[in-house]
């Protein structure tokens, strides 16, 4: 029986893959991987999230800066880890981390919203990716069941995940002063 490794693309070949389109690219641990692009509730939560809390940056000049995908986040260049959030916050104190094409480094939050093909990836593979490469905050958004998940970590683990119903309210320490009622997050 013969092993057939999979390619381990470099940094080089992810930025010459083509924009646009209907897919989106990340790798992890050099392998890529291609998703299709999200449905139209998905798109709704991530808007109404990223309106959200950009309101609240504008009225809070200088505490970070917050970003929707398309934006890689390039968490390590050996092995490539490239990956394609649908939401990234960045706070004053590592703005450094913002280049012209991608943010390089661990920001202080991840977002993902679920989808029926990233359940798996963004629970477990991106969950185990976030952790080790020092991400402080990763919320999992659920569209189906209107809930999120938040993990912080404490030391270089994240703690069990506190979660937020759509009739609650969610707020952070990574952005003191911002309340986020879920009922305006999920489409009824």
């Amino acid at each position: 029986m013969t092993t057939v490794r999979p390619k381990e693309w470099t940094y080089e070949e992810f930025m010459a893959l083509p924009e646009g389109g209907p897919l989106r690219y990340e790798i992890i641990d050099g392998e890529l991987t291609m998703t299709p692009a999200p449905n139209t509730r998905h798109q709704e939560i991530s808007g109404n999230l990223f309106r959200i809390i950009s309101t609240f940056l504008h009225g809070n000049p200088g505490s970070g800066k917050v970003f929707s995908a398309p934006t890689d986040v390039i968490l390590s260049h050996d092995p490539l880890r490239a990956v394609e959030p649908d939401l990234v916050f960045v706070s004053k104190d590592r703005l450094s981390l913002i280049g012209e094409r991608n943010i390089e480094g661990a920001p202080d939050l991840l977002v993902e919203i679920l989808s029926e093909g990233t359940e798996k990836r963004d629970r477990r593979e991106k969950f185990a990716l976030y952790e080790r490469s020092g991400v402080p905050e990763y919320w999992i958004v659920d569209p189906d069941t209107n809930t999120v998940q938040v993990f912080r970590r404490s030391g270089n683990t994240y703690q069990s995940p506190a979660e937020f119903r759509r009739q609650d309210v969610l707020a952070s320490p990574l952005l003191p002063g911002l309340s986020i009622p879920l009922s305006e997050v999920f489409p009824s």
